[in-house]
């Protein structure tokens, strides 16, 4: 289908993107000064939840900062690690449409919530993204307590590169003997660096918001050098075992050079045996799955996750 009409209206509205690698922290302040007034245009307000609070991780060379979203309702609650996106460099705990995400999920799915903060590129390259968000996990288990969180019942989620890092962590869990992650939710993934899925040349040439051109920028600030793309934790498509990964739902936009990244990751996870399913945002494009206000394609494609994360811990409970 073409993209959504109220999409391609807005779309046409906007300025072309550019980013100033010689500024990237102006980069940054401008996106998340913007972020607060262009979400309260085109997304529903997050709900109210019971707690919002900021604890400090321990990381190398430092900490990092997570946010804490507790339900209203006594627990013990769920716990869903998230990750936000903005292609390495930019995003954070403080965007607004991150904000939105951490109050859905504990004000209507039930989890206590805990959005993650993880150092951004170029000033860190991989894997210490990935090192800060692995940090993050492990402190939101030993910590689940305090906020009425079950360390037993762990899932993750992330958009876009914070998909990435959310498909990163889960498969280093495995790999490493950490906590059990029961589920991870992964929106608009990208989940191979080099590039190759079809989706990147077939929605990347400019038209769309994404260009190929601006992923190969993000993604030589994020990676060291070209081979780490190669590294399973920088790409998780190229995992050498899939079964190490949890039971795990992608939802990718139609019209996005990333699309074939999450079609393809669901395709392998399921050929190993791995619970996968897949839904294609048809007539989206990369972000506008947060566009709750402005279109009812996105407050529907919001409806579905949060009614998988619902489902999950009913199910989970059940077989408890």
């Amino acid at each position: 289908m073409p993209i959504l009409p109220a999409l391609q209206a807005a779309l046409e509205t906007l300025p072309p993107s550019s980013i100033d690698l010689n500024d990237i922290p102006s980069v940054r302040s401008e996106a998340l000064a913007a972020s607060a007034g262009f979400a309260a245009m085109v997304a529903e307000p997050g709900p109210e939840v019971g707690a919002v609070t900021t604890a400090q991780v321990e990381v190398a060379d430092g900490t990092i900062d997570v946010r804490i979203y507790q339900p209203s309702s006594p627990g013990p609650h769920p716990l869903h690690i998230y990750f936000h996106g903005g292609g390495w460099i930019a995003g954070g705990i403080d965007d607004a449409f991150t904000d939105i995400v951490g109050r859905e999920r504990a004000g209507l799915a039930g989890y206590v919530t805990v959005t993650v903060d993880y150092r951004l590129a170029p000033e860190v390259t991989f894997p210490i993204p990935v090192d800060d968000s692995y940090a993050a996990l492990l402190w939101a288990v030993e910590h689940a307590g305090d906020f009425d969180a079950d360390p037993r019942q762990v899932t993750l989620g992330g958009g876009s590169a914070g998909a990435n890092i959310a498909a990163a962590v889960a498969l280093r869990a495995a790999n490493e003997g950490g906590p059990a992650i029961s589920f991870q939710v992964l929106e608009v993934p990208a989940l191979d660096l080099t590039c190759s899925s079809d989706s990147f040349t077939a929605y990347g040439g400019g038209e769309y918001p994404l260009s190929a051109e601006e992923i190969r920028t993000y993604i030589g600030l994020y990676l060291a050098g070209p081979l780490d793309a190669l590294n399973e934790y920088a790409s998780p498509l190229l995992a050498e075992d899939p079964t190490r990964f949890p039971p795990t739902h992608v939802t990718s936009s139609e019209f996005d050079p990333l699309q074939d990244d999450g079609r393809r990751f669901v395709e392998m996870l399921s050929a190993a045996g791995v619970e996968a399913t897949f839904t294609l945002g048809e007539g989206q494009v990369h972000g506008s799955s947060g566009f709750t206000r402005m279109l009812p394609e996105s407050a529907a494609w919001r409806d579905e996750i949060i009614a998988l994360l619902v489902a999950h811990d009913a199910r989970r409970a059940w077989t408890a």
